[in-house]
């Protein structure tokens, strides 16, 4: 069964998602799934080749909401995710912002080259998003939770300076170990344009907000410690001033033994594991209470049968017990089949209502 009330019962708590990141523990636990607006749904291709760049996509408030509604429709998930994307914090920060057609996004001038203050910001470029986030929450289900997000500093000035991604994130890391000073002062400027974004996005109507560290993976420990966990630390409790009730999940992806380090010195409400993490491991060494969210391999998905069956069975195995969301280790890959995803959400529901 697909739709908004897929996998649902009467004695359900009526906002599991939210329940969960608030410390609740439910015996099914509520699923979204990250990237799930995206290239792998037909509809949202067709949008796409209708409307066409991506950031003319992201910019068509409308257009953007749809994207944001789409997988709701098919899945029936807890969680909505608003369609976006990290870059539009650089480029309210002043640099401009393209997508090449097959090698992904681009920035200009580059951070490696040009000073931070010839950069002219311009946050009315988080306005469209903002109407996007009103016309998704007029729109959805009242059960689904509202997930805005950014980027994590780190991952977002790796961008800022390289122009672009970068194999190891080597520009960035040069530059932080070689002017500390000039990167940390970067790393500042993103804390505070993302603080005024998700404050944005939270007062348009997302109900919790997830900032993403892609790259966090790359960094020493001790470098680690300085541009992941103190920068998102900072951005959490800049939020909890302002919106002290929402809660802020944090995905460090690639941390690995370091996802101790980062649970307790963000001080995020729930943290999100990737699928290279052994979850029984992640259970054993993360806070006692604390809500986790994943941590399915995407690749699993796109296998399907008895690939994801085993792998849904360990990881509700390892996080029984702890407030728990289902989700994947990282983004749903473009060729995953539809019929994958509504099997995995059939066989994490199916204990629903029992």
């Amino acid at each position: 069964m697909t739709g908004p009330d897929a996998g649902r019962s009467n004695g359900r708590t009526a906002k599991p998602l939210l329940s969960v990141l608030k410390g609740e523990c439910l015996d099914v636990p509520p699923m979204w799934l990250m990237r799930q607006a995206g290239r792998y749904l037909p509809e949202y291709r067709a949008l796409r080749a209708k409307k066409g760049g991506f950031l003319e996509l992201v910019y068509d408030s409308p257009a953007a909401a749809e994207v944001t509604l789409q997988p709701l429709r098919r899945f029936g998930f807890d969680g909505a995710i608003l369609f976006s994307d990290i870059l539009i914090v650089p480029y309210a920060m002043g640099q401009d912002l393209w997508f090449e057609a097959g090698e992904g996004p681009r920035l200009a001038p580059t951070l490696a080259e040009t000073d931070l203050s010839a950069l002219k910001p311009d946050f009315s470029r988080y306005e469209a998003v903002y109407e996007t986030v009103r016309r998704v929450k007029e729109a959805m289900d009242p059960a689904v939770t509202f997930l805005g997000f950014a980027g994590s500093p780190w991952t977002i000035a790796t961008y800022m300076v390289a122009g672009q991604g970068s194999k190891n994130q080597e520009p960035a890391r040069r530059l932080a170990y070689q002017q500390p000073e000039r990167f940390g002062a970067i790393i500042d400027a993103i804390v505070e344009a993302t603080v005024t974004y998700l404050c944005g996005q939270i007062d348009a109507g997302v109900e919790a907000v997830q900032l993403f560290d892609s790259w966090a993976g790359s960094l020493s420990p001790l470098q680690f410690d300085r541009w992941v966990v103190q920068p998102n630390r900072h951005i959490v409790e800049k939020l909890k001033t302002v919106h002290p009730d929402v809660p802020v999940i944090g995905f460090p992806k690639g941390a690995g033994a370091k996802l101790v380090d980062y649970a307790v010195g963000t001080a995020v409400d729930a943290v999100g594991v990737d699928e290279t993490i052994d979850p029984h491991w992640a259970n054993g060494v993360l806070p006692q209470g604390l809500p986790v969210q994943g941590n399915l391999d995407p690749l699993a998905l796109i296998a399907g049968g008895e690939a994801v069956e085993q792998a849904v069975d360990n990881i509700r195995s390892a996080f029984a017990g702890r407030p728990h969301i289902f989700n994947l280790g990282h983004g749903i890959l473009p060729d995953t089949p539809i019929a994958h995803v509504e099997a995995l959400t059939r066989y994490v529901r199916q204990r629903e209502g029992a």
